[in-house]
């Protein structure tokens, strides 16, 4: 599968498989388009937290489409922390091993949308999007983790040192266990 131009890591498959799912018992006739649109630089594309939007250009005629990804789950989000404790650099083998955990890293989209006037949800547009970040999880498989919010969950969970307060009030405090008697 190296030879792929999307999807060659495991990271990026998955994103494929949202363009090709493996249910699909007949051809999609607009993939070879939308891999086309997506190899020649046809899609502009803008990440903000888990939402995609891109620009496509295609002969003459322009289309913005957004994509929305599920947030990772709380527990998803635990069982990849303890599989993967440093997800600086993920590689194959951290993907096959989350997988195996039964905590497939897979992303699911929230909703899809685009201005073209063919108004169904796998248009030839949200397809070459897809294929491109395809293309963007293989360079940087940190990316796929992002689009699914697993880096904002981990810091919303990290433990945070709590501050002591600089100030007592003074009517916090019982005069009776503040001053000590001393034996006699």
């Amino acid at each position: 599968m190296a030879d792929n131009e999307f999807g060659y890591t495991a990271w990026g498959r998955d994103w494929v498989r949202l363009a090709e799912p493996l249910r699909r018992t007949r051809p999609e006739p607009l993939l070879p388009r939308a891999r086309s649109i997506a190899r020649n630089g046809g899609v502009r594309t803008t990440i903000e937290g888990r939402t995609v939007r891109a620009a496509i250009h295609r002969s003459g005629q322009a289309s913005v489409t957004h994509l929305e990804v599920v947030p990772l789950s709380r527990a998803a989000v635990t069982a990849i922390a303890e599989v993967i404790p440093d997800p600086t650099v993920l590689t194959d083998e951290m993907h096959r091993a989350l997988v195996a955990a039964g905590t497939g890293p897979a992303p699911v989209l929230a909703a899809t949308d685009c201005s073209c006037s063919a108004r169904a949800t796998r248009c030839v547009h949200v397809l070459s999007v897809l294929y491109d970040l395809s293309r963007r999880v293989d360079e940087n498989p940190r990316l796929a983790l992002e689009l699914q919010g697993y880096f904002e969950a981990a810091q919303q969970d990290s433990i945070a040192p709590v501050e002591s307060p600089r100030w007592t009030p003074i009517n916090t405090l019982d005069p009776a266990d503040y001053f000590e008697r001393t034996p006699s």
